[in-house]
């Protein structure tokens, strides 16, 4: 039912519109009834379905440090029940709000306020977001101008890139941007071959096997928000004739993706979308396989091959849209069907495809190392 009605509100720009000033208005008001703790954070990873991301980084960071040891650090999940070590809230629930409202410093990947508006002035809000953009984002998504990150006080940017999209997608003000990269990534810049083996070894790879992560972006619903399905034109038979003699495949659905049609999972295709942590995944993997997923830029960053299965490009392109070509700017150009992307996996120059991702890199990513002491700097004052 909550999937549904956040469907609703997504479509429909003036139940969407009722909503937000209505609610905006209850919250604001309620609020003025709450004094501000200043020893209070309010964490929220991927719309409260994860413990992980940017904000998980930041909260490993405070726990770590003496000077941070003072403060109440909670999160909002839909399911706090699975969380049971930590400090949690429901999210969207009224103890949510409140404590939101209440608050000093808000900390997400995604959003806080939840579309609507009611943050204080004294409160500080971080938002890394999520992900380098190729597919339209926020208000550049068509019906979509209800993106306004005004209430934001920094915004996370990885690059030129970034910069020139938050400015239409969230009508983000540039003197919010934070100048450092996504906190999450940093790992990934300082990823040492030793950490790969032992990450191989935790999650059970053979060592005569390569690994191809293959992760494919979310796609909206086609049941007015009943679920939201895929079904990828995928046969892993043929791919396990093919390659199982030397690879196996990690397949990692998109976190709001809620069913995998047409897998079989085996000792050649393994499921791994409730694995916890993608960065374990990526320093693993030897290879990726995507669509039009934020993972591209962030696997980018291991300069290791990364091939585009685009298999609804003119679809996708029509309904959705991307910021570029795909194969005007990523490492090689696109995958069409299935047989294509066979056939590049078996004849893959490696060495030149990790050349290939470098440049890919650095054409969209500057900032990196050191993220996460800049984004608590920023958020607490030094």
């Amino acid at each position: 039912m909550r999937q549904r009605l956040i469907y609703i509100l997504k479509h429909n720009a003036r139940i969407q519109k009722l909503y937000r000033v209505v609610m905006s208005f209850v919250f604001r008001v309620w609020g003025t009834f709450l004094p501000i703790d200043d020893k209070l954070v309010v964490f929220v990873s991927f719309m409260g379905m994860g413990f992980n991301d940017s904000p998980k980084a930041i909260y490993d960071y405070m726990q770590s440090d003496e000077k941070y040891k003072g403060y109440r650090c909670v999160w909002a999940f839909e399911h706090p029940e699975k969380f049971a070590e930590l400090d949690t809230v429901r999210i969207d629930s009224l103890a949510y709000f409140k404590t939101a409202l209440k608050a000093k410093y808000w900390i997400t990947n995604t959003n806080i306020e939840r579309g609507l508006k009611f943050k204080k002035q004294s409160q500080v809000y971080l938002n890394t977001w999520h992900g380098i953009a190729l597919k339209h984002i926020g208000n550049d998504c068509p019906g979509r101008m209800d993106y306004n990150f005004d209430t934001v006080d920094y915004l996370v940017v990885s690059g030129d890139h970034d910069e020139k999209v938050w400015k239409s997608a969230f009508n983000a003000d540039e003197r919010t941007y934070l100048r450092c990269g996504m906190p999450r990534n940093e790992e990934l810049w300082l990823a040492t071959e030793a950490q790969k083996k032992e990450l191989r070894e935790k999650l059970g790879i053979p060592e005569n096997k390569k690994v191809i992560l293959y992760a494919p972006t979310w796609r909206d619903s086609l049941d007015g928000g009943k679920s939201y399905k895929i079904t990828p034109p995928i046969h892993f038979d043929a791919w396990k004739k093919e390659l199982g003699g030397e690879y196996i495949v990690l397949f990692r659905a998109h976190h709001q993706t809620t069913e995998i049609l047409g897998v079989q999972y085996d000792e050649f295709v393994r499921d791994v979308s409730d694995y916890p942590m993608v960065n374990d995944l990526m320093i693993a993997s030897d290879m990726l396989i995507t669509d039009y997923s934020a993972i591209a830029f962030d696997y980018a960053i291991l300069c290791k091959p990364i091939l585009c299965y685009a298999y609804d490009y003119e679809t996708y392109l029509a309904e959705r849209g991307t910021y570029f070509d795909i194969d005007d700017r990523y490492p090689n150009k696109s995958c069409r069907n299935e047989n294509d992307l066979l056939t590049r996996i078996i004849k893959i120059d490696y060495m030149a495809e990790c050349d290939n991702t470098k440049r890919f890199r650095d054409a969209f990513i500057q900032y990196g190392i050191g993220a996460t002491v800049a984004c608590v700097k920023a958020e607490f004052g030094g």
